[in-house]
């Protein structure tokens, strides 16, 4: 797993938490006892949970200690837990009827197996809700990999990073359609505005470019990747009037009742 900075993530904190608002007004659960938030990160998604349903008593889980550290100063009423999704298991006698994770499961490999695992651990009546970055294949990623494998950056990657990824919302209609009680699917492009091809940099230093740059032995060597990315960047992200770019982000939700 690449490792994680919570400030450099929170520099985008207005456009990492909207999907998680989104997410949240789209769960038709209006009174769950217990929520758990997978992946919560510095605890932005969790406090959406937590607003969203005031009553109910709210966790998150991450598998970082710098993430938790964070959510645990920034939201001290809510319990923190370590762990990695793919080994968390509920407690039978105290479930929880919304299983909540916003721009983690994309981390988890093996999504056949793992959404429904992740179903069977929601109460009978609740949820699991779900939303994952769909754009792997847009041109600020793929410069990603294009770069790394480039003559000239090939011989620092001889094992390329693990990646983050997400299949198309066919695919999980599919894996889930037969478990769920209802099936709830869509997919939205947001438009962000940043400052310049920096701002997409900056982006992406909190995310998508931490399994690149962490493979990297110095940070000469990181600067220097990071400027053959930003010019492959150029003819993609064109300034506008303002001077700003637009940054065009897809995400992929789902909303599985039990």
């Amino acid at each position: 797993m690449p490792s994680w900075d919570s400030a450099q993530y929170l520099r985008f904190a207005s456009e990492r938490t909207q999907p998680a608002i989104d997410l949240a007004a789209r769960v038709a659960i209006d009174s769950p006892a217990r929520v758990i938030d997978l992946g919560c990160g510095p605890g932005n998604s969790t406090a959406v949970a937590a607003k969203r349903w005031p009553r109910a008593e709210v966790d998150g889980l991450d598998s970082s200690a710098a993430m938790l550290d964070a959510a645990r100063n920034n939201f001290p009423q809510h319990r923190w837990l370590q762990g990695d999704i793919a080994r968390w298991r509920v407690d039978v006698a105290r479930p929880y009827d919304v299983v909540f994770s916003n721009a983690a499961l994309q981390w988890v490999p093996d999504h056949r197996r793992e959404l429904p695992r992740l179903l069977e651990q929601v109460a009978p009546g609740g949820a699991l809700a779900v939303q994952m970055p769909a754009n792997l294949d847009a041109p600020a990623h793929r410069m990603m990999r294009e770069l790394a494998a480039s003559a000239a950056w090939r011989s620092r990657f001889p094992n390329l990073p693990r990646e983050w990824l997400v299949h198309p919302a066919e695919f999980y209609y599919d894996v889930l359609a037969t478990r769920a009680r209802h099936l709830d699917l869509w997919v939205t492009e947001y438009q962000h505005v940043l400052d310049g091809l920096d701002g997409i940099i900056e982006w992406y230093r909190g995310t998508g470019l931490r399994p690149w740059i962490d493979a990297l032995p110095d940070d000469a060597t990181r600067t220097q990747f990071l400027g053959a990315y930003r010019a492959r960047l150029v003819p993609y992200f064109p300034t506008r009037v303002d001077g700003k770019v637009l940054f065009p982000f897809r995400r992929l939700f789902l909303v599985a009742y039990r």
